[in-house]
């Protein structure tokens, strides 16, 4: 396959998924706008400012899973309702770059409060080259685990309720119980331990200390970036492993 083909393949996955929805239901893009905004603006309420930093970049964390999160219903929804996965298999296109094009798809949909993200965090963080990089890095590191768990249950669901289902208690247990809007420390220690079954919280400690909102030791720093690399290396073995490109 040459760049010209892959690079159509991509671009259709943005399209169908994406760009054609924006342009004939943009109330739709509420949702993505509110959802990652409505924790941010109570979190900032409620501490008064001080979290202000925290909540932005927990905003983009829950984005960014979120994100790869719908990719399970948006695939399942194709797949399904409209056999689209059924006529990309018969078709020269190959199964990552369907996955890469509908990925992507994804974070174009939410640009809008990627955006309003961006706008807040260069107004409110003040952070160096080198933090940006890392927080970019936390934040891709955390699309990729969501996009390999979105695209393995996509594969097994056979229901477009099932699908959302999934994908909202996925959202919630993941973006919205953990600490990611604010320090790891405002939980009661008993509880802290359930906290750090979800990667999320890794990617929020690391970005928390990036921009400098919260401290944790060089070692535990470089803990919480081991464990988020295997958390998602192992998602992806799965993903390639177990999940279903063709019927059988």
């Amino acid at each position: 396959m040459n760049l010209k083909s892959l690079f159509n393949q991509v671009a259709a996955g943005i399209l169908v998924n994406s760009v054609y929805e924006m342009q004939n239901y943009p109330i739709v893009l509420l949702n993505t706008v509110l959802s990652p905004l409505s924790f941010l603006i109570l979190i900032v309420f409620v501490s008064r400012g001080e979290l202000i930093q925290d909540a932005i970049v927990g905003g983009f964390i829950m984005s960014m899973f979120s994100n790869g999160i719908a990719l399970q219903s948006d695939l399942s929804h194709l797949k399904n309702d409209f056999k689209l996965q059924d006529m990309v298999v018969s078709s020269p296109a190959t199964a990552g770059a369907y996955v890469a094009g509908m990925a992507l798809s994804e974070l174009v949909y939410s640009s809008p409060a990627l955006l309003v993200l961006g706008l807040l965090s260069v107004f409110f963080i003040k952070a160096g080259i080198v933090s940006i990089l890392l927080l970019l890095g936390v934040l891709a590191t955390m699309f990729l685990t969501s996009v390999a768990l979105g695209f393995t249950l996509a594969t097994f669901s056979s229901d477009i309720v099932q699908s959302f289902a999934f994908s909202r208690l996925m959202s919630t247990v993941f973006s919205t119980l953990p600490p990611v809007y604010y320090p790891i420390t405002f939980i009661p220690e008993p509880y802290r331990y359930l906290a750090y079954l979800s990667p999320t919280t890794y990617a929020a400690q690391i970005a928390q200390t990036v921009i400098g909102s919260y401290y944790v030791s060089p070692s535990l720093l470089s803990f919480d970036w081991t464990v988020l690399i295997i958390v998602t290396v192992a998602l992806f073995f799965v993903a390639l492993k177990k999940s279903k490109w063709r019927e059988d």
